[in-house]
């Protein structure tokens, strides 16, 4: 590289005291030698769940847990499984406590919790309740752990040492059912995260056993077997067959969820009883709460929190008269109370992320399963065959006892025992130690036998197990065997309710809008009002701010829609419903505020409509003499869009815009007196927006046009003397 030339960013210098080296160090160097390494830090050892459900910080704390021996017993003070759990875990006591509480059956966020709990360990469906210090509350393993630790004491999982070598861990656990999809699990790593749903224990086992039955078993099947994800908060699933196959097939998708409620007609309120996992109470209320600020809400009195003993409740007090389920698909609609679960099954298989569909997952599961199985069981073997060597040297001194005890007897040092027995009776060390070890009172015949007797058990067993360790179908009978136990055990009924999509009401405004006859009016400096007929009855006398005009007057229905056009070619979409009445003795509403126009800009004119067609534009007059009209059709939009730029060209200034429906006259007046009138239809249309379309009034140079307006025969302009047919025309002095 060049003396004075260099990559941006791809030298550092490092200075200390006076004296500085640079390093010439590319920018794609420093990348790999130090932000891969922590990426991939992030992603294997703390964001990512592995096969058996658990990230590390999960693992270490139960494991410590376990090591403590509170699978039974009383329960401990947390703060003391906190600080034990120091010992695998470097992270500070606070994170590994947020930890514990997540896994707490008080906390409510598993479907199956895997720390029984004591104290307040707040709910995940509040972001307010906060959880107790560590010191107040106290807990040990929920019973299910016992599936989750099966095995770990007989050599079923590897072990490491941990991070300061003090003490061994294991790398992962033996769960012995598919933990990784019974409860949920999120994560962020770095270009990666994992979203896992959780289903329910007794159709994921049921699952499980299908595919160890038949791996090939394809979507359709497992569709039948495990409904749809089961969550810990309940609520309702809105159940669309075609996504959940996709979610199934390519562990990506989304779930829609719906909270659950009661109405109490006595008392006229609605009481929200469940609410979809993935939100929380407060996030529902500050949104109720905005949308009754904006008036978007007439239907509600009062909402209140009501959660207490008896579990979640949100109660919504409704004005007399309101139609409960109608107001709830507006809320759903509206706020959190209908929200997604976005999955993404990532997960780490043999420490490589991998995305997988739910059976894709189980078949891993599987795999893992019957190695942990094979090594539990080939450990247990071992056990048994080092018993039946023991057993069988024990026979060989069944032949002459008296001589065993001789032997010993007559060893004149302690350490000559074990060779003179080996020498005697033709035993291996381990033997004879067996044998020296028996206590005296038990160097009896009947003793000796009923041991020698196991030896034709112990051969069968072995034998068995031998075959069992070699064969992948008994192992998977084994597991298939052990998750009807689970299931039996621990299986408990779909919390999450399934309704068909199809049978989902879908809300729209207009139906949820009272609708009525009103009059709207718009003044040429921006205000508007909307003004009930019955109101107008009394005075129909409009009160104007000094020096303002009414532009625009016309009747409407509440359930129309507004188009704003402004003076900086932006468009801003309103409803008539959005607006609340006034008086004709009232300003009304400034329209640049209300609709949030940017600074300086002005409205142009207003268009009220109740769905777009084919045959109605908009027509644009620019201070260049050029016009041209646009299909209303260009502003139809999907979705809830408010604002649209580029709703006209911004190229010369506008100095009128109107709705045409019909042919009409447009008069147009220059700053050198000349006047023009001349009918839309010669208007060029233009599919376009943004077109700037054709001169219609000629200017020389450094002429514009100051106004445009329709054209009122009033007798105000002789409409015969300025009206041209044909266009561009530099028009009459007037």
């Amino acid at each position: 590289m060049p003396k004075n030339k260099r990559e941006p960013h791809a030298d550092r210098t490092y200075s200390v005291g006076h004296t500085a080296e640079i390093l010439n160090q590319p920018i794609t160097d420093t990348i790999e030698t130090n932000f891969m390494p922590y990426a991939m830090s992030v992603i294997i050892s703390r964001a990512i769940p592995e096969i058996d459900g658990f990230k590390p910080a999960h693992r270490k704390l139960l494991y410590t847990m376990y090591t403590m021996n509170l699978m039974k017993g009383q329960r401990t003070k947390s703060a003391n499984i906190v600080g034990q759990t120091m010992r695998l875990n470097p992270h500070g006591d606070a994170a590994i406590y947020e930890t514990l509480v997540r896994l707490t059956k008080g906390n409510e966020t598993l479907l199956h919790p895997l720390i029984d709990s004591k104290g307040s360990f707040g709910k995940h469906y509040s972001t307010d309740m906060a959880y107790a210090a560590s010191r107040y509350t106290e807990a040990k393993l929920d019973k299910l752990c016992e599936e989750v630790f099966s095995g770990i004491d007989q050599d079923a999982v590897d072990f490491v040492p941990n991070y300061d070598n003090t003490m061994q861990e294991p790398t992962l656990l033996p769960t012995s059912f598919p933990n990784i999809l019974v409860n949920p699990n999120i994560g962020v790593a770095v270009g990666m995260t994992s979203a896992i749903c959780s289903f329910n224990l007794a159709e994921i086992c049921d699952g499980t056993i299908q595919l160890l039955k038949n791996p090939e078993t394809g979507t359709e099947r497992m569709l039948d077997i495990i409904r749809a994800p089961d969550f810990s908060g309940g609520g309702i699933l809105i159940y669309d067959r075609r996504e959940m196959r996709e979610l199934y097939e390519t562990g990506r998708g989304s779930i829609r969820l719906r909270s659950r409620y009661t109405y109490d007609k006595k008392q006229n309120c609605i009481d929200i009883l469940q609410i979809p996992y993935s939100t929380s109470i407060e996030a529902i209320t500050k949104a109720i709460s905005q949308l009754v600020k904006d008036g978007k809400l007439k239907e509600i009195s009062d909402f209140r929190d009501e959660i207490g003993l008896s579990g979640f409740k949100l109660t919504i007090d409704l004005h007399r008269g309101v139609d409960p389920d109608k107001l709830m698909t507006k809320l759903f609609k509206l706020t959190p109370l209908e929200d997604t679960f976005a999955c993404n099954f990532n997960v780490l298989i043999d420490k490589t992320p991998r995305q997988l569909g739910v059976s894709g997952i189980l078949l891993e599961w599987i795999r893992f399963r019957v190695s942990c199985l094979r090594r539990e069981l080939t450990f247990n073997l071992r056990k048994k065959e080092e018993k039946l060597h023991l057993l069988r040297g024990l026979g060989r001194i069944l032949l002459d006892i008296d001589k065993a005890i001789r032997i010993i007897r007559e060893t004149a040092h302690e350490k000559d025992v074990i060779p003179n027995l080996m020498s005697g009776f033709d035993l291996d060390q381990v033997q004879a130690e067996y044998i020296a070890e028996i206590r005296l009172r038990n160097l009896n015949r009947e003793y000796i036998i009923n041991r020698v007797n196991e030896i034709n058990a112990l051969q069968e067993e072995i034998e068995d197990l031998k075959q069992t360790v070699e064969s992948d179908l008994r192992l998977k009978n084994i597991i298939a065997k052990q998750l009807k136990e689970i299931r039996t055990k621990y299986g408990k009924p779909r919390q999450t309710q399934l309704i068909p999509a199809e049978e989902i009401e879908v809300y729209r405004e207009e139906n949820h809008t009272e609708n009525y006859n009103c009059r709207l009016v718009l003044t040429k400096e921006g205000y508007f009002k909307k003004i009930t007929f019955l109101s107008l009855r009394g005075n129909d006398e409009q009160k104007l701010k000094e020096g303002d005009e009414i532009r625009m007057m016309c009747d409407a229905e509440n359930t129309d829609e507004l188009i704003f056009f402004s003076d900086q070619a932006q468009a801003y979409k309103a409803k008539v419903s959005d607006f609340d009445t006034t008086k004709a003795a009232a300003l009304g509403d400034y329209v640049p505020a209300r609709l949030g126009f940017d600074e300086n800009e002005k409205v142009l004119a207003m268009v009220c409509l109740k769905e777009y067609r084919e045959n109605e534009q908009m027509l644009f007059v620019f201070e260049n003499g050029k016009g041209v009209r646009v299909p209303m059709k260009a502003y139809e939009t999907k979705g809830n869009r408010k604002k649209l730029s580029g709703a006209y060209a911004a190229v010369s200034r506008p100095v009128g815009a109107f709705y045409e429906t019909e042919p009409m006259d447009i008069l147009m007046i220059s700053d050198a007196g000349r006047a023009l009138i001349a009918s839309s239809s010669l208007f060029p249309l233009m599919s376009t927006r943004t077109s700037q379309g054709n001169t219609i009034f000629t200017l020389k140079p450094n002429q514009k046009l100051i106004s445009a307006a329709l054209y009122k025969n009033d007798g105000s302009v002789d409409g015969k003397r300025y009206r041209k047919n044909k266009i561009p025309s530099p028009g009459l002095p007037l």
